[in-house]
C-alpha cells in the first residue's frame, strides 16, 4: 500500500484515499483492543506477563506502508501494529503467544517460547534449508533486551550493499534483488542510552547501509522521564552530527510527531525512499506518542507521571488524534467510525477466544487421557487426584504433569497393568514436552555440521614445515575463494590480515567487501555477523582477542546462542567467531574465561583446537555447515612449525570427536588449547618417571565428547584429571561433569579426579606471571605424580 503523500493525495480518487485511511484507522484500533484485552487475560491469570504497542499504533502503520517484500525488521516488542499491518502477523497469533501455543502453526514466532510482542518469521523449511526470502516480508526474531536488536540491524542492511555491490553474490536470488532492500529498526527512547546503540549508529554512518531506525520517543523509559536519560531530552537533536554534509556521509534525520497521521505517512513515504534508492541510512525520531497502559503488566503509569502529563496523554493519544483528524477532513462520519471501533471491538474478542479455546482444547484432551487412566486405579487417593483434575477449568500442562507424577510417586513399589500403561503414557508425554520445551538449541538441517563428511588432512612427500599462520591462511584463502559467500571483519583483520596474520595477502586477493577492517566496536561486530547471516551469507566475525569476547558477550547469548531455540528451528544465523586466547603475557591479553563461554554461549559450538591445523580441520567443517560457533586459537601457537596439508581448505575435522594424542596406561589427561601442549610436554618427563599418561583432546567443549573417548580411555587407566587454564571450578568443572556424570565415569575410577587450573586472578604480567599463574609442565607432573603417588607410595615416594 502506497503512503500518503501531496503526490499520492493528487492520483488518488476520494473514495481510495478514503479507503486507505479507514483500513489504517481499522488496524490501529483492533491494534489498540488486543493490547487492552491482553492485559485483561494477564490480570485474571489466563497469561503470565503482558507487553504492548498502545500509543505506538499510527506512527507504526505509516512505517508500514513503505515495508516492501524483502525487507527486514529488526526491532523491540512495541511493534505489534507495525506487524498487524504487514501481514507478519494476526490478531489470533498475537493471542496465541500471549497464553503460550506451543504449536508453530499457530504460533509461528516461538511455538510458545517466546513471550508476547516478541515477533519473528519463518525463514526456513522444514529441513532448515533457507526460503525465498526475496517474496516475504521478513523480521528477524525479538529479544526483550530493549537495545540488543540494533547490533544484528547493521548486519541486515549490511547484506543489502553486500548484495548490491558483489557481483559474484547475484546468483544468491532468493535472498536479494540486486540490494533493494531496506533493514528497519525500531527502539524505545530509553534504549538510546545504551551503548549498543551508539554502536550500531556509528556503524551504520561509517559504512553508509540502507538502514531505517525509528525512535518511538514517549517521553519515558518505564519510569525514567527524558530529563534523566538523554542530553538535550532529545535524541534527534544530539545526534544532528550524524546529519549527512556535502561530503554524503553520515545519517539523513527526520523527526515528525506520533499522533500525526499524514505527516507520519509523508514522512516515512521521504525517509525509506532515500534510504532504498540512495543506500544510505536514516533515522526517523517519532516523537510525543504516549503509552496508554504504562510500560507493561507488571505496574501502572499513574505511579510516575504527573497529572498534566497523564491529561495531555489522554488528549493527545495517537488514536484520539487520527479520529479527530478524519472527521475534520471528512473522510469519516461519526457513525461511521463507531461502525470501525465496534467491529473492532468484536474482531479482537473473537481472536481472543479463538486463541484461548484452541490451547485449551489440546490441554483438555491431555487431561481427559490422564484423567482416565488415574480413574483405573482403586486407589482412593488416585481417584481424588483424577477428579481434582477433571475438575480444573483453566488447564495448563504443568496441572496435568504435577498430577501425573504425584501419582507415579505414591504407587512407587506396586506393579499392576494400569500402573505400566501410566508409566507408558507419562513416558510419551514428556518426550513430547521435550520437543515442546528443550528442542532445537541448535537447527539440526539438512547442512548441520554432523552432516559435514570427515576429510582427513593430506601431506605430500614435500610437505613443507610452515608457522601455524600459514596454515589457516591457506585455509581462509581456499574456502574465500570456493565460496562467495564467505567474508571476514574485524579489528585490523583487513589491511594488515589480522594482528597474527591469519588473513595475510587475502584483502588484496579478494577485495575490501570480503575483507575488511572494522572499528573498535565488538557487540557491533557480532551483530552485523547475525545479520548477515540471516541473509545467507557465511561471515568469520573476528573479536581481536578472547579477553575481548566480554564487550559482545551480550549479543552472543541473548541473540546468536538463542536464535535457534527462541524460534523452534525457524530461524539460523551460522556465524563463525574467530579469536584468540589463554596463553601470552598481563591482565588483559592472556584470558580463559571458558566458564562464562561455556555457561551462557549455548547454542553456540565451542571450538578449542590444540594447534593451528586443527583450527583449520574446524573452519573446514563449519564453513560447509549452518551453524553458529566459536573457535578459539591459541594465541601463543602462530609461529609454531606445523606441516602444511595439501588439501588446507578441503579436510574437516568433525565437532564433539574427541582424540587421543598420546595413548598411555597409568593415568587419563584430559586438556585443550594452550595448555594441552603443556601437559604433552609434561608427558616426556613422567615417562622417564615410569608413569605413562594417556593424553585426550576434546577439540570441541560444545559439543563434548560425542564419542566417549575420555570415558573409554578412563576404563582404562581408572584415574582422571582435567588440566586447564581457567579458573578453579570453571571449564575443568563442566568437563568433570561430562566425564563423571554424563559419561558414567565414577564407576571406573580408583582415585579421586583432579584437576589443574589457573588461579582465580588474572595473570600479572611477564613470563614469571604466567609461570606462577597458569599451569606449568612441573604443575602437571607433580600433579599427576601426586596421584600415582597416593595409588601407589611405595613406587612413588611423596615428593614433598
Amino acid at each position: 500500500m502506497k503512503a500518503i503523500s501531496q503526490s499520492d493525495t493528487s492520483e488518488l480518487s476520494f473514495d481510495d484515499f478514503k479507503q486507505i485511511v479507514i483500513n489504517d484507522y481499522r488496524i490501529c484500533f483492533e491494534s489498540r483492543q488486543a493490547s487492552l484485552l491482553g492485559r485483561k487475560e494477564v490480570l485474571t491469570g489466563k497469561a503470565k506477563f503482558g507487553i504492548f504497542g498502545d500509543g505506538k499504533e499510527v506512527a507504526q502503520v505509516a512505517m508500514a506502508k513503505a515495508f516492501k517484500k524483502g525487507d527486514w525488521r529488526s526491532g523491540y516488542y512495541r511493534d505489534q501494529t507495525f506487524m498487524f499491518a504487514t501481514g507478519m502477523a494476526t490478531l489470533t497469533e498475537f493471542f496465541a503467544q500471549l497464553y503460550a501455543n506451543t504449536n508453530v502453526d499457530e504460533e509461528p514466532f516461538s511455538g510458545g517460547r517466546q513471550m508476547n510482542s516478541h515477533y519473528a518469521t519463518r525463514i526456513l523449511n522444514e529441513d532448515g534449508s533457507w526460503k525465498d526470502q526475496t517474496q516475504t516480508k521478513n523480521t528477524s526474531s525479538d529479544i526483550s533486551t530493549t537495545g540488543g536488536q540494533m547490533a544484528r540491524l547493521v548486519g541486515l542492511a549490511q547484506a543489502s550493499k553486500l548484495y548490491r555491490e558483489n557481483p559474484d553474490l547475484k546468483y544468491l536470488t532468493h535472498f536479494s534483488v540486486d540490494g533493494n532492500e531496506v533493514a528497519f529498526g525500531t527502539i524505545g527512547n530509553g534504549s538510546t542510552s545504551e551503548g549498543v546503540f551508539f554502536e550500531a549508529i556509528n556503524a551504520a554512518g561509517v559504512l553508509q547501509i540502507p538502514m531505517a531506525i525509528s525512535i518511538w520517543d514517549d517521553a519515558y523509559a518505564i519510569s525514567v522521564p527524558s530529563e534523566l536519560q538523554t542530553t538535550k531530552q532529545d535524541i534527534s537533536e544530539i545526534l544532528k552530527g550524524f546529519q549527512r554534509d556535502e561530503k554524503g556521509d553520515g545519517f539523513e534525520i527526520f523527526k515528525v510527531k506520533g499522533w500525526d497521521y499524514p505527516g507520519l505517512c509523508e514522512t516515512y513515504e521521504k525517509a525509506i525512499q532515500v534510504c532504498r534508492e540512495k543506500h544510505i541510512p536514516v533515522m526517523i525520531h517519532v516523537y510525543e506518542l504516549t503509552q496508554p497502559q504504562g510500560h507493561s503488566t507488571s505496574g501502572s503509569h499513574e505511579r510516575y507521571k504527573s497529572k498534566d502529563r497523564l491529561d495531555w496523554e489522554l488528549e493527545y493519544d495517537c488514536l484520539v488524534q487520527m479520529r479527530r483528524w478524519m472527521l475534520e477532513s471528512a473522510l469519516a462520519t461519526e457513525e461511521e467510525i463507531l461502525e470501525i471501533e465496534a467491529k473492532a471491538k468484536e474482531y479482537a474478542r473473537l481472536c481472543r477466544k479463538n486463541a484461548w479455546n484452541s490451547v485449551q482444547e489440546v490441554l483438555k484432551s491431555e487431561a481427559r487421557e490422564a484423567v482416565q487412566l488415574l480413574r483405573e486405579f482403586k486407589n482412593e487417593s488416585i481417584q481424588q487426584l483424577a477428579h481434582q483434575l477433571h475438575s480444573t477449568v483453566e488447564m495448563s500442562r504443568r496441572d496435568i504433569m504435577e498430577t501425573v507424577r504425584k501419582a507415579i510417586r505414591m504407587l512407587a513399589g506396586s506393579d499392576s497393568p494400569e500402573r505400566s500403561n501410566l508409566l507408558d503414557w507419562y513416558h510419551k508425554q514428556m518426550d513430547l514436552n521435550s520437543e515442546r520445551y528443550h528442542s532445537k538449541l541448535f537447527t539440526e538441517s539438512v547442512d548441520s555440521p554432523s552432516n559435514i563428511p570427515v576429510v582427513p588432512a593430506e601431506y605430500g612427500d614435500d610437505a613443507k614445515m610452515v608457522d601455524g599462520r600459514e596454515v589457516l591462511n591457506a585455509c581462509f584463502d581456499a574456502n574465500i575463494t570456493r565460496d562467495p559467500r564467505i567474508l571476514a571483519f574485524g579489528e585490523d583483520v583487513g589491511s594488515i590480515g589480522d594482528v597474527n596474520q591469519g588473513f595475510a595477502g587475502l584483502q588484496a586477493k579478494h577485495g575490501k567487501l570480503r575483507i575488511a577492517d572494522t572499528g573498535i566496536r565488538e557487540s557491533t561486530i557480532i551483530g552485523q555477523g547475525i545479520g548477515l547471516a540471516l541473509r545467507g551469507l557465511k561471515p568469520i566475525a573476528e573479536i581481536q582477542y578472547l579477553d575481548y569476547l566480554l564487550y559482545a558477550i551480550n549479543v552472543i547469548s541473548d541473540d546468536l546462542a538463542s536464535l535457534s531455540y527462541r524460534t523452534k528451528a525457524g530461524q539460523k544465523a551460522p556465524l563463525i567467531i574467530r579469536t584468540r586466547g589463554h596463553r601470552l603475557e598481563g591482565v588483559w591479553h592472556s584470558g580463559s574465561p571458558m566458564a562464562m563461554i561455556l555457561g551462557i554461549m549455548r547454542g553456540v559450538h565451542i571450538c578449542v583446537p590444540r594447534d593451528m591445523t586443527q583450527a583449520a580441520g574446524l573452519y573446514n567443517t563449519l564453513l560447509r555447515a549452518d551453524e553458529p560457533a566459536l573457535v578459539i586459537e591459541c594465541l601463543n601457537g602462530y609461529r609454531l612449525k606445523e606441516r602444511l596439508p595439501a588439501n588446507a581448505g578441503e579436510f574437516t575435522v568433525p565437532l564433539g570427536h574427541s582424540e587421543v594424542v598420546k595413548e598411555g596406561s597409568d593415568l587419563t589427561v584430559v586438556s585443550y588449547g594452550s595448555t594441552l601442549r603443556v601437559v604433552q610436554e609434561a608427558a616426556v618427563e613422567l615417562e622417564k618417571m615410569g608413569i605413562s599418561i594417556e593424553i585426550v583432546d576434546p577439540q570441541t567443549l560444545h559439543p563434548f565428547d560425542l564419542n566417549e573417548v575420555c570415558v573409554a580411555s578412563l576404563k582404562k587407566t581408572n584415574k582422571l584429571i582435567v588440566a586447564d587454564e581457567d579458573v578453579p571450578g570453571g571449564a575443568s568443572a563442566f568437563i568433570l561433569q561430562q566425564i563423571i556424570e554424563r559419561q558414567k565415569g565414577y564407576f571406573h575410577l580408583d582415585s579421586a579426579p583432579k584437576t589443574i587450573t589457573a588461579r582465580e586472578h588474572r595473570p600479572p604480567y611477564g613470563s614469571d606471571g604466567d609461570y606462577f599463574t597458569k599451569p606449568s609442565v612441573d604443575d602437571v607432573i607433580e600433579a599427576v605424580y601426586e596421584v600415582m603417588s597416593e595409588a601407589d607410595p611405595d613406587k612413588f615416594p611423596a615428593l614433598f
